[in-house]
């Protein structure tokens, strides 16, 4: 840092971006190759090689913040708008769901009966499984700000505490889900219906799981000392991205679940 004339951070040449292109490949491939031959081989590898880059990549990003000196208030700044442009991405990501669902159901064709459900669809109860669901993504918001507010006060008890609840409310909706998955009446193939209630609240069930993988390693951060209150942009980061997942579920919950049926 010393012999820099600048606060910015050049990164240095790194490896793990070619091996995540790999890992991709290999778990696109992977699945054509599961889903038309039954061979796992290609899958495995794409998922080891996508494990071990993340690893390995997170915590070259973890030394160059921590240890490093790397992330100065102008690199923070920069990495708050890359953030913040990364979840306007996502939003418009759903958006495109929500038009699909909407496009379907507010004027549906005669091949699907002229009605919303489509004829034949039973529906899923919005006040059973969808419900206990919501109730536990907004009891996970709010334990997310308590640790935030908690990291700004510098007590490191509480911090943990609330973050470790937040994980294992993020758990307990990725198992609600996947067993409301296993006992739904309709699949993937029913119709329009099926796929757009799949599709979209499947990539928001992965977007659960990413959120609580984040919120995981930034436990691990605070358990080894890595956030002070007012150096804690990783923190920060996985905050914004799970209050996202949980804005984004309640519009899922209205929409498909509540209206939609």
């Amino acid at each position: 840092m010393s012999l820099r004339a600048h606060p910015f951070h050049m990164v240095d040449p790194s490896p793990w971006p070619l091996t995540g292109a790999v890992a991709a490949l290999l778990l696109t491939s992977g699945l054509a190759v599961w889903f038309h031959s039954d061979s796992l081989t290609l899958l495995i590898m794409g998922i080891v090689l996508l494990f071990l880059t993340m690893l390995q990549w997170w915590r070259d990003v973890v030394r160059e913040a921590t240890l490093l000196g790397h992330h100065t208030p102008p690199v923070q700044k920069g990495l708050r708008y890359g953030m913040i442009l990364f979840i306007v991405s996502e939003v418009f990501f759903f958006l495109g769901f929500f038009w699909a669902f909407y496009h379907a159901s507010l004027a549906p064709t005669p091949e699907l009966g002229g009605c919303w459900p489509p004829a034949g669809i039973i529906p899923l109860d919005p006040f059973g499984v969808p419900l206990v669901n919501t109730a536990v993504l907004l009891a996970s918001g709010i334990t997310v700000t308590w640790a935030h507010q908690s990291i700004m006060e510098g007590d490191r008890t509480e911090a943990i505490m609330s973050l470790f609840l937040t994980i294992l409310l993020g758990l307990y909706f990725t198992v609600l889900q996947a067993l409301e998955y296993y006992e739904a009446p309709f699949t993937l193939a029913d119709s329009v219906y099926g796929s757009t209630f799949f599709i979209a609240t499947g990539f928001h069930g992965l977007h659960v799981i990413i959120g609580t993988t984040f919120l995981a390693v930034t436990l691990l951060r605070q358990v080894f000392h890595h956030f002070t209150s007012s150096h804690h942009f990783g923190f920060e980061a996985a905050a914004w991205y799970w209050h996202f997942v949980d804005v984004v579920w309640l519009f899922l919950y209205i929409s498909i679940y509540w209206w939609g049926s």
